[in-house]
Formats: structure tokens, C-alpha cells, sequence
């Protein structure tokens, strides 16, 4: 199937004073937040991406269009509703340091899955329709351009640690042990029998190396086996000129 690049926004001005910004409305990205979305853009420049999608929130769009800007010829973004962050509840709007002392909080940490937040949403609920859009949006892209193509979903931390969690087959509660940075980029590779994780939490080198092969190449394998002993790479080195052969 296609492989989804999971894209968080830069950083906010919320991310940068503490304050948990959840779907207040008018988050923006701040200085830095705008220059981590260029380098993201970058980053991506040399990947064609078949279908640019994002959270509806003002941070993540404005991360898609830096990204977008920088596709050659541009690439469409389109909105998706259940990409969004969590809703936080009553807790939208606080201050980080002042929420470590609710006693929510602890089970936040240990035990997610049984997190509903305060006039807000559960955890659980959070990942399932995450993981749903991420799915549905991979079979459509690749029902549309084919099981080589690449695409993007740009949304939050919370919800690409729900992605990598179901992906690597992890329980939510084991979810905290993923970190997601700033416009960070982490690739999930569908197929029929499971995902492949091929990166989580990268923050530099050039990501076309997951350019799709001008022939495929089974190996006498199936799209969904494990190579042996770890196999050659799923990500190629960039041998374009001018380049070093990074990989993420």
C-alpha cells in the first residue's frame, strides 16, 4: 500500500510558553515554529507527495503550506476533521505545570486508555478515529495514485503517538513512550498484513529516499513480509547531484 509521512506542526507559541493549546482557536506557529515548517518543506522538496492532508487547526495548516510551497508545482492540502488534536476539555488553555498536579494527570501518563478528559474527549476515542483517517486516507491514496505513492498528514503529537502506537502494534498505554518534536516527520508503511515503521521522530536529512523505485522489485517476497536478518534498507540513499546520500 502507499506510505503516509506523519508530520507535526512547528512549534506554537503555546508549545513555547507551556500552556497546552488543544483546539483553542488562533494557535499559531511562532518564529522558530515557522522556520521548522520551512526545513520540513525541505526536507520533503525531492518526494513528489501525492496528497498533502492536515488537521484543521491554524498550526498545522500553516506547516502544510510551507510544505506544500515547496512541492514542485505545489500540492493540493485538504482538511481532515479527524486529524485533529485531542479535545482537552476544561483542561484547553492551562498551563502544562499547573495540570502536572491534577490527579488525572498520573493516569495520563500510566494508564491513557482510561484518560476521558474533563468535558472533553477520552484517549481512546482519540486514537481510534486518528487511526481510522490515517488508514482510510492510505487506501484512498493508493486506489488514486497507485501502491508506490507517498503522502503527508500533518496533525499533532498526541495523535501521531496514536498512529505509531497502533502501527507498531502497542497498547495506548504504551503510548507515552513515543516522542513526536516539532515538525518532526515519521513514515508508516501499510500493507496487507501490517504496517511498517520506518521512521519516528526524524528532524533532519533528506527524505527522498523514499522516492518510489522506477521498477518495483518483489525479491521473490510479498509486499508485507519482514526481510530476514533485516534486509538491504527500506529507505534508498539519494544519489541525485548535489546530494550526500542522507537518509532519515
Amino acid at each position: 500500500m502507499a506510505t503516509v509521512i506523519l508530520a507535526r506542526h512547528g512549534r506554537t507559541t503555546a508549545n513555547a510558553t507551556g500552556v497546552l493549546a488543544g483546539r483553542s482557536k488562533g494557535v499559531r506557529l511562532d518564529d522558530h515554529g515557522i522556520e521548522q515548517a520551512r526545513g520540513a518543506g525541505e526536507r520533503l522538496a525531492g518526494l513528489p507527495l501525492a496528497a498533502i492532508v492536515t488537521s484543521p487547526l491554524e498550526r498545522c495548516r500553516e506547516t502544510a503550506r510551507e510544505v506544500s510551497r515547496l512541492q514542485n508545482g505545489g500540492t493540493k492540502v485538504t482538511a481532515e476533521r479527524r486529524l485533529v488534536e485531542c479535545d482537552y476539555g476544561s483542561w484547553t488553555g492551562k498551563e502544562l505545570k499547573a495540570l502536572a498536579n491534577e490527579p488525572l494527570w498520573a493516569t495520563v501518563q500510566a494508564h491513557p486508555s482510561a484518560v476521558t478528559f474533563p468535558e472533553g474527549e477520552s484517549m481512546a476515542q482519540m486514537m481510534a478515529r486518528s487511526v481510522a483517517a490515517a488508514r482510510e486516507w492510505d487506501a484512498r491514496v493508493e486506489a488514486e495514485h497507485g501502491p508506490d505513492a507517498v503522502w503527508l498528514a500533518v496533525t499533532h503529537g498526541d495523535v501521531i503517538k496514536a498512529v505509531l502506537a497502533d502501527a507498531l502494534g502497542m497498547h495506548l498505554d504504551l503510548f507515552q513512550r513515543i516522542a513526536v518534536d516539532p515538525a518532526s516527520l515519521s513514515v508508516v508503511r501499510y500493507t496487507p498484513l501490517r504496517p511498517f515503521v520506518l521512521s519516528v521522530n526524524s528532524v533532519a536529512g533528506d527524505m527522498a529516499g523514499l522516492k518510489p523505485p522506477k521498477k518495483r522489485s518483489r525479491h521473490g517476497r510479498h509486499d508485507s513480509d519482514a526481510a530476514l536478518g533485516g534486509g538491504a534498507g527500506s529507505i534508498r540513499p539519494d544519489t541525485s547531484a548535489g546530494r550526500r546520500g542522507r537518509t532519515p
